[in-house]
């Protein structure tokens, strides 16, 4: 874990659930118990507010399932619907969504934790940083960006916690 976390520091995190779940899925056939995840993360740390970027498909009882268990672990929910397009073609991207999100909630904290693997977000990465704020992340090895494990302040490789977030 971050050795260099400390009790002062107060912390945001930012999941980008659809990206961490397939990763899961893909590389171990497992999924992620996210709860477990955010507290392994937070360490001795002061969480100000986890949340977690979903997409709303059709609402099936497995859906909502996953859903209530997010809540129930204290993780605030940004839901979007699913996109289907005329052409049958589907759309669900919270990228942007998370960017301003973190822009918006990090003048609360020192510490933003992005549970991602998608280089996308090495631009926000840099902006945070020249903000003065330290920024981590969190993703499967096989699956983030190069660019983002360099510019990270402190890189946790979920395929280290695997024995502990993964879940049948």
């Amino acid at each position: 874990m971050n050795f260099f976390a400390t009790p002062d520091q107060r912390v945001n995190i930012f999941i980008d659930t659809q990206n961490i779940y397939h990763s899961a899925k893909n590389l171990y056939n497992k999924k992620v118990d996210f709860g477990k995840l955010v507290s392994l993360l937070v360490g001795p740390r002061k969480l100000i507010k986890a949340f977690a970027y979903v997409i709303k498909s059709d609402f099936t009882p497995k859906e909502i399932d996953f859903f209530e268990a997010l809540i129930n672990q204290g993780i605030q929910l940004r839901i979007k619907e699913l996109q289907v397009y005329p052409d049958g073609s589907k759309k669900a991207d919270w990228d942007v969504g998370i960017a301003v999100d973190v822009i918006r909630f990090s003048q609360l904290v020192d510490v933003v934790i992005l549970v991602t693997g998608d280089g996308d977000f090495s631009h926000l990465v840099e902006y945070l940083q020249n903000q003065g704020k330290q920024v981590e992340i969190a993703g499967f090895s096989q699956t983030t960006s190069v660019k983002l494990k360099e510019l990270a302040d402190f890189y946790y490789d979920l395929n280290e916690l695997r024995n502990i977030i993964l879940i049948s």
